[in-house]
């Protein structure tokens, strides 16, 4: 369920001090723990250091972000791949592939060569 209009957007009160002591542009980085908040106008052009649980990822704000909350930029969890048997048995299956259109242009260069030969 979304915000009541009545209230606007929830923006902390410690981020919006932080951003109004940095001028625009400058290329210092104002770390926030709050991902709950939303993005507004006044940060636009500001990079901000957004905890996703380990460390403080780096985004600069432009004005497609407007209304987003600052959370979405910063993943919290890393996909690495789905492993197991079959994954392996895939990945053998694709380095094969590309391993032999390698190959296939040196015998079809090799053949043209040994026809003029003869």
């Amino acid at each position: 369920m979304s915000r009541s209009l009545k209230k606007g957007p929830y923006v902390d009160k410690k981020l919006i001090k932080k951003i109004q002591k940095v001028k625009v542009g400058d290329q210092q980085v104002i770390k926030t723990w709050a991902r709950n908040s939303v993005i507004t106008p006044e940060m636009v052009g500001f990079r901000l250091g957004i905890h996703n649980g380990r460390e403080h990822i780096s985004v600069l704000m432009v004005e497609d972000m407007v209304g987003h909350k600052l959370g979405e930029f910063a993943p919290t969890r890393k996909f690495i791949k789905h492993g197991g048997r079959m994954a392996r048995e895939e990945a053998q299956i694709a380095a094969q592939k590309e391993a032999q259109p390698a190959k296939a242009p040196l015998n079809e260069a090799a053949a043209p060569q040994e026809a003029t030969k003869k």
